[in-house]
Parts: structure tokens; C-alpha cells; sequence
């Protein structure tokens, strides 16, 4: 039976990696001379609202050519609106590519050519003039390189009021297109639309002749270098150019996490300097009962006391830690290549696949610490670790993909890859989180803490400062990991909330880096400062100090999206709050598990140095 769940697995794995495989040419491509170019058009939508994005030809663009120009490509390669397939993750990203009427061989100079002369009808019309009222874009691909540009403009429209009596709409029917090679691969692409030939479109009362027209340019880019094809995206004009800001804020931010982890190391190492040496001599003189000590030492009978609901503390710590390892090796292989970094699609697929994965390592840590703790119901441990994160994935992606249906856009999955998702959980997720759990839970060694518990748990003093509470110490643990990571945060939602193309993993890898040391510390301090005030109570509060950043991300989501976009409407707002709620779970997650075991073995530190009978 394992046998056969192993080659299901395996199956479903290779499925997903072949599945929607592209059949056109490839980046990296050696072209001959004279050989087809193909441009890929994939979706419209508001500029505003980069995921509110429709098929390109929900528009009535061309989707033939009048005729062939030349024996280069056959009439069913000019014709528009045939759907390439595509990888798993370009489906999720709501990528929708298709087949385009646009005749382009290597190396071809094109002046102007005709694309198709049309009649537009009074529904056409209002169709293209509600598209440039709202600032609709198009992307098109040459290869895996983006090429952007709007459908139109208006001339004189009142900021306030909008159009006015005076103002004019106007559609642009040319597209100048502009290929960069260095030898026989392509390097470089951009699109240009020419105003001088636009279309006036303001009277949606009566047909208007349109003719589409578009032009072609070949230049030679000899100090391009294939592999750094994406880094003319950084100084696009389309997306603004930010890339000495990002490294000296990253800098910035280094510096402040390097002061404060030193400064916190050294005031802990002092304190705790102090503390070892009271009680080394309370242990010496051996002058003083338990009654007469105070701090931390005082409650070593209670501070090992396993927590309330065990397995909800496990299901969280295996989740969180599966979470954690699947995005190490997500940056790793983006720093090492392995992984395009310029393919939204591409990152999702990695992430589906690893955090798949990582599902064994999830079930083997619940059930360890499960059982570490006495707990004897590991079955249904196993069950809510396999559950925690994706149900409530599954709820949100459930109302964003209704709501994407009704409009119509491409953002909705397609149901080929709903089924695809489903059976890599079912038939690979499940069956390795189980695995994970039968290994965790035989493997596991009981509980070896430095102090026995006693019986009867000590009573918590309830008279302390204000600075000491659980909420204050609470927000602070989750502010100060979230000030060191806030700067790279606004250039990760303008990635995945924008049109910025994010290449700089290697600074992201720094700043997750940084997050993981600023959020052991300060949970760590945050900790002792409780055990200080004789609350033994630490396990879920390292959790929950730990994770508490993912709060402070879910709050900046709102500024962001109120003060630093322009983003609107129910199917953008949805897709925003929705699946920024399911990216702050997951950091609540995997960072309150780096809280939970970093305290851990701080306590166990601790305990372990002195004597306590």
C-alpha cells in the first residue's frame, strides 16, 4: 500500500511539473534568419487593479490577419485567440496566453503592416472607450519577456469630474514593437504605442472604421547578456526604477538589526550573569527555602507544565515549522537558479511543490511533540496538522475564485487545475504528513526537561507593571521584527500587489534572515522578563509573541492598500484582504514556531545551569 501511495505521489508530481508544459519557443531560443517570432498575448485589465485582469481578446481586438506575408509562418499560426498551455503556476497567476495574428520573423525589419481593417460596432466601441476610461493595460510575451502598454487615452478629462464636454477618448491601433538580439537570442522586447496614429472613439453612437496596424524593430544588443535579460525591467518606464533606494534601505535596516540584537545580547548576558551568581550562592549557603527565592528560579517546579490543548500547540509547531522550511528552500533555489525569479507563475509552482514537500516534516514535529507531551490522540493530531493551513486557505480561495468567476476574469483557476491541486494534497500532502506523524510519533523521546513539574501548578502573581503584561510584551514582540523587514515589505506588496518585477532575492533572503534573529531575541527577552515576574506560563506566549509579527503585516496590508495604491472594486479588494489574511496566518505560523522552540531551548538553558531540587 505505501508502494502504491508513493507512485501516486510521484505520478502527481510529474504530472504537475509536465502539465500545461508551453509548446512555443523557449527562452534561450537559437534563431536562424528569417525564422517566426512568436508574440503571445495574455490578458487586459485596470492598471490599478493588476488582478482584475481579463482575456486579451475580451476586447474585440484582431484576431486574424488579411493575409500571409510571406511563407515564414502558415495561416494557422496568424490566427489570434488559441490558447497555449501552460505551467500550473501560470494558471494560478491568471495567466491566460494565446495565439496572436502578428506575422514576425528574426531579424525582419517591418515599417508598418497592416494587421486588420475593421468596422467597430456602437457596442465594440463603448466597449474599448469603458476600457480606456479605466486605464486598461495589455501584456504581451516574446519568449518569457513581459511587454506592456495601454489601450488608449484621454485628452482633457476633468480630474474631479471625469469627462467632460471638452474631452476626447482615443484608441491606439498601432503597436511598435522593439526586439533586442546578441547574435541569435532574443534579449530584450518592448512595446510602444504611437499617439500620432490614435483613433478618436469619443461617440459610441455610430460604427467607426479602425485600422490595426503594427511595426517592427530589430537592434543589436552585444552587451546584453542573455542571462541578465531582466534587469532593463528595473529601468523601465512602465515601472519605475527604485534599485538604489532598495539596497541602501536594506543597509539600513541591517545596521539596526545588527545595534539591536547586540544590544539586547549584552543586557541578557549581564542579567542573566547576575542571576547565575545569586543562585550559586543561595545553592552554596543553602541558607534560604524555596519560599525565600524569587524570579525565575522560583517557579522551576512549574515552568516544564505542558500547555493547554496539546494538540491544537503541536498542529501549530508542525505547520509553522513546514511553512518555515519550504520558504528557506524557496529562497535558495531562487538565489541558486534554480528557480526563474522573474515568473510569478514559476515562484507559485516551486512553492506548491515545496511546501508539498515539506508536508513529511510537518507530521514528523506535531507528532513528536505531541507525544512528547502525553498526548495520546495522535490520529487526530496528524488530521489537524494536515488541515490547519489549508483549510483556511481553501475557505478564502473558495470566496476570491467565486467572486473572480462572476466577473469573468482570468484570475479564476481553471477547474483542470483545481482538480490538479486537490489530488497533489490528497494523494501526496496527506499521505506524507501521515508518514511524517507514524515516524515522529515511534521516533519521538520523552520530554527531557532540566526540573521536575510538581503536582499542582503555582499561583501566577497578578500585581505587575503595565510594561510587563502579556498584550504589551505582545505588541512590542511583534513590532520590532516588523520594523527590521517594513521597508523590503512595501517592495514585496509592490510585487505582488503591482506590476514590479521582484529579482532581488538575495536581499530578500537577507531580510528573512533578519527576521528570523529579531524575532528569536525579542521573544527570547520577552520571555525571560515573564519568567522574571513568576509566570511560568510560556509556551503559548512564545508562540504568540513570536507570531504576533504576522498581526503587524496584516495591519500594514490596510495602509498599504488605502494609502500606497490605488486599488478598488469588489474582485481586487477580495483577492487583496483575502489572501493577505491567508500570507498573515502563515507568518502568525511560522514565526510563533521560531518563537516557541528558540524559547525552548533558551529555557531549557537556563534551568539546566543551576541547581533546583
Amino acid at each position: 500500500m505505501i508502494y502504491l501511495r508513493l507512485l501516486l505521489a510521484f505520478s502527481a508530481i510529474l504530472a504537475l511539473i509536465r502539465a500545461e508544459k508551453p509548446d512555443k519557443h523557449r527562452p534561450g531560443h537559437k534563431y536562424t534568419a528569417h525564422e517566426p517570432v512568436h508574440i503571445t498575448v495574455n490578458k487586459v485589465g485596470p492598471f490599478s487593479n493588476p488582478h482584475e485582469t481579463y482575456r486579451y481578446y475580451s476586447l474585440p481586438f484582431c484576431h486574424t490577419a488579411p493575409e500571409v506575408y510571406g511563407e515564414a509562418l502558415d495561416a494557422e499560426d496568424l490566427k489570434g485567440g488559441k490558447k497555449h498551455r501552460q505551467w500550473i503556476g501560470e494558471n494560478m497567476a491568471g495567466d491566460r496566453k494565446e495565439t496572436s495574428p502578428y506575422d514576425v520573423t528574426f531579424g525582419d525589419q517591418v515599417p508598418w503592416r497592416q494587421l486588420c481593417q475593421v468596422k467597430l460596432s456602437p457596442e465594440q466601441v463603448k466597449q474599448f472607450k469603458e476600457g480606456v476610461h479605466q486605464d486598461y493595460y495589455f501584456e504581451f510575451f516574446i519568449e518569457d519577456l513581459p511587454l506592456w502598454g495601454y489601450i488608449g487615452e484621454i485628452v482633457g478629462e476633468d480630474l474631479i469630474l471625469g469627462e467632460t464636454e471638452g474631452s476626447r477618448t482615443y484608441l491606439f491601433p498601432h503597436l511598435h514593437f522593439k526586439v533586442g538580439v546578441n547574435e541569435d537570442k532574443i534579449v530584450s522586447a518592448s512595446v510602444f504605442t504611437q499617439s500620432h496614429k490614435k483613433v478618436d472613439i469619443t461617440d459610441t453612437s455610430e460604427e467607426i472604421s479602425v485600422t490595426f496596424s503594427y511595426s517592427v524593430e530589430w537592434i543589436n544588443e552585444i552587451n546584453l547578456k542573455h542571462s541578465n535579460r531582466m534587469s532593463r525591467y528595473v529601468d523601465s518606464a512602465f515601472l519605475p526604477n527604485s534599485l538604489e533606494i532598495h539596497w541602501l534601505s536594506i543597509i539600513n535596516s541591517f545596521v539596526l538589526v545588527l545595534l539591536l540584537t547586540t544590544f539586547l545580547s549584552v543586557i541578557l548576558m549581564r542579567v542573566l550573569k547576575n542571576d547565575f551568581s545569586k543562585y550559586m550562592d543561595i545553592d552554596e549557603e543553602s541558607s534560604l527555602d524555596d519560599e525565600d527565592e524569587t524570579g525565575w528560579k522560583l517557579i522551576h517546579g512549574d515552568v516544564f507544565r505542558f500547555p493547554g490543548n496539546k494538540m491544537l500547540f503541536a498542529a501549530c509547531q508542525g505547520a509553522g515549522i513546514q511553512l518555515a522550511v519550504a520558504v528557506v528552500l524557496l529562497l535558495v533555489s531562487a538565489l541558486t537558479g534554480f528557480v526563474s525569479t522573474t515568473k510569478r507563475g514559476s515562484l507559485l509552482t516551486s512553492m506548491l511543490v515545496l511546501y508539498t514537500a515539506c508536508s513529511f516534516i510537518g507530521g514528523y514535529v506535531s507528532s513528536s511533540l505531541y507525544k512528547q507531551m502525553g498526548g495520546v490522540k495522535w490520529v487526530n493530531s496528524i488530521i489537524l496538522t494536515a488541515l490547519l493551513f489549508p483549510l483556511p486557505l481553501t475557505v478564502i480561495f473558495g470566496w476570491v475564485n467565486s467572486v473572480a468567476i462572476m466577473h469573468g476574469s482570468t484570475s479564476a483557476l481553471p477547474f483542470g487545475t483545481i482538480v490538479i491541486i486537490l489530488c497533489l494534497f490528497l494523494f501526496v500532502a496527506f499521505p506524507l504528513t501521515i508518514v511524517g506523524g507514524i515516524l515522529g510519533r515511534n521516533m519521538a523521546k520523552d520530554f527531557d526537561a532540566p526540573t521536575r513539574t510538581k503536582k499542582l501548578p503555582r499561583e501566577i502573581p497578578s500585581d505587575y507593571p503595565f510594561h510587563r503584561s502579556a498584550g504589551f510584551q505582545m505588541l512590542l514582540a511583534g513590532f520590532l521584527p516588523f520594523s527590521a523587514i517594513y521597508i523590503e515589505l512595501h517592495y514585496i506588496f509592490a510585487s505582488m500587489w503591482g506590476h514590479k518585477i521582484y529579482t532581488l532575492f538575495g536581499i530578500l533572503f537577507l531580510a528573512f534572515c533578519m527576521l528570523i534573529i529579531v524575532t528569536s531575541f525579542i521573544t527570547i527577552s520577552t520571555i525571560y522578563f515573564q519568567l522574571a515576574r513568576e509566570d511560568h506560563r510560556w509556551w503559548w506566549r512564545s508562540f504568540f509573541n513570536g507570531g504576533s509579527t504576522g498581526i503587524f503585516i496584516y495591519a500594514y496590508s490596510f495602509f498599504y492598500y488605502y494609502q500606497k495604491s490605488s486599488m478598488g472594486g469588489l474582485l481586487q479588494s477580495s483577492f487583496y484582504f483575502g489572501y493577505m489574511a491567508i500570507i498573515s496566518l502563515a507568518s502568525v505560523l511560522m514565526l510563533g514556531s521560531v518563537g516557541f522552540y528558540s524559547s525552548c531551548a533558551f529555557v531549557r538553558y537556563i534551568y539546566s545551569r543551576v541547581k533546583c531540587d
